[in-house]
């Protein structure tokens, strides 16, 4: 090597050092962001009619016709970009889809999830069929209209499906952040990996299994979960887990037949009564869980992820006004809040209101309850504090509809059908190499304002991925954080499908 050769080296070396020439990594990223906008600029009547006819299929998990149509068209589409995909099974399970691109010069491979099933909808509470999708130029709760889905687009418009934000959207924007990096020759910096659930919102009973079963192709450095919104602010989100997820119905037991109130009022235990005495004991209006040893498994959150819940900005005066509140169940700003175990209500059913109600004790009376899990809490530890707290409170506990003989024979009867698809929670240190070189990117892309929090209010099964394949997992959720997710009206507000196909061609091109 010549000594003129040396100097050179040696003063680009020193230029890099002080910054004077760009790394050649953020130049990528930022010709990666600019050409993928410019190319969707220039494509958004194709992005979002080829998003329609996806949002058309209904894609509830039971649906086992619609679910396999879904498949097959995802397929085609990821076939069409020159991914070598299939469809993988277990027996029992709707299929799963397996798709993967390599890159020459790529020594990590990234596995990118979502899933294409949606929960169940129907027409009732709709303004519009769940599967027939519409454009709006608002939200329906802030009066939108329906408009012509032709370009250009206002990118504060909505697109109103089932699936429109949980969970197709990923799939959307990363179809066109691959077009995008296609049509500009731009190669991926990573193996990319995909992975497309199609029983996710049913509890995913079977993924266990499909990861075992293909262990062989799913193996991966790093899986980046794309589900969920984005920071209530609007700013770019990236989680480090989720909590575990526990269902039970309770339904308290009372007369064998319905009573008048007058006759046997003050006499006959009334079960509503009953039912909501218990829950009473089990939980407070300050959303603490009162029970006994339910929360000895619990492990306290690390300074790492305190300070990133400090350093987030935040929007508890925001949502408040948003969601019509003029209180909230504690003093502590949500980030902190779901970082605590929940125990949620989600329903009550007994007798009727209004002009059908009746003067009478009713049978029973049952609650719908969703117990949401933080480390380490286990479901089977969760089951047994809540059933020893129930049978402190005198109550004799059944797993069936009670007979005769247990009836007469217990003052006060309860039966639990707890949920048979529950599961833990799951956090990735949040210093974690993969995980910081990906916060990085992100960061950058949005500026310096990516929000980084130790876990989402949601749930998903990321401890089965933990547990079969051991490989680290992020959250990087792309819909607006008032799309109705799970809800009447679902959408996705376009900016948000937009930014995601940068985010997307960005880490595909910078990891």
């Amino acid at each position: 090597m010549s000594d003129r050769l040396v100097r050179t080296l040696a003063t680009v070396f020193f230029l890099l050092c002080l910054g004077v020439i760009p790394a050649l990594g953020a130049e990528s990223q930022v010709d990666a962001a600019s050409l993928a906008r410019e190319w969707r600029e220039d494509h958004e009547q194709a992005i979002v009619d080829d998003y329609v006819k996806l949002l058309s299929i209904p894609n509830v998990a039971s649906d086992a016709e619609n679910i396999r149509r879904n498949a097959g068209h995802i397929l085609a589409l990821l076939k069409a970009r020159r991914f070598d995909a299939q469809l993988l099974e277990v027996s029992g399970s709707p299929p799963a889809i397996f798709a993967e691109r390599g890159s020459p010069t790529a020594s990590t491979t990234l596995m990118i999830y979502v899933h294409y099933d949606g929960q169940p909808a129907s027409s009732e509470g709709w303004t519009s069929p769940p599967w027939t999708p519409v454009m709006r130029d608002a939200t329906v709760e802030q009066g939108g209209k329906v408009i012509d889905m032709k370009a250009p687009f206002n990118p504060e418009s909505r697109l109103f499906a089932r699936s429109a934000s949980d969970d197709k959207a990923p799939i959307a924007a990363l179809l066109a952040a691959i077009d995008a990096l296609d049509a500009n020759s731009i190669p991926l910096s990573v193996n990319l990996k995909l992975f497309l659930e199609g029983e996710e919102e049913a509890g995913s009973p079977n993924l266990a299994r499909m990861l075992d079963a293909h262990r062989d192709l799913l193996g991966a450095d790093l899986w980046l979960f794309c589900d969920g919104p984005v920071h209530q602010t609007g700013r770019s989100l990236l989680s480090y887990g989720v909590r575990g997820s526990y269902g039970l119905n309770m339904t308290v037991h009372g007369p064998a037949r319905p009573l008048h109130s007058g006759h046997y009022g003050n006499w006959a235990p009334n079960p509503i009564m009953g039912l909501v005495s218990l829950i009473y004991s089990m939980r407070n209006e300050s959303g603490e869980i009162l029970m006994a040893g339910y929360s000895d498994q619990v492990r306290p959150p690390t300074l790492s992820e305190l300070e990133a819940v400090a350093a987030a900005p935040d929007v508890d005066t925001q949502l408040m006004q948003e969601l019509g509140l003029a209180r909230t169940e504690t003093e502590d700003r949500i980030e902190l809040a779901i970082l605590r175990p929940a125990m949620n209500l989600r329903g009550i059913r007994s007798g009727d209101v209004g002009d059908a109600s009746r003067n009478s004790i009713q049978t029973s009376a049952t609650a719908s309850i969703d117990f949401r899990l933080v480390p380490d809490q286990t479901t089977e530890f969760v089951r047994i504090a809540v059933e020893k707290h129930i049978r402190n409170q005198g109550y004799f506990i059944v797993h069936d509809t009670p007979t005769r003989e247990e009836r007469a024979a217990n003052a006060r009867i309860v039966e639990l059908d707890w949920d048979e698809a529950g599961y833990p929670s799951y956090r990735t240190p949040m210093d974690d190499p993969l995980a910081k070189q990906v916060a990085g990117i992100l960061n950058e892309l949005a500026d310096g304002s990516l929000v980084q929090l130790p876990t989402m209010g949601g749930s998903l099964p990321l401890y089965v991925i933990d547990e079969v394949l051991g490989a680290p997992i992020l959250i990087l959720p792309i819909a607006n954080h008032d799309n109705n997710q799970h809800g009447n009206n679902e959408n996705i507000r376009l900016q948000n499908l937009w930014d995601a196909i940068e985010i997307y061609a960005t880490v595909l091109t910078r990891l």
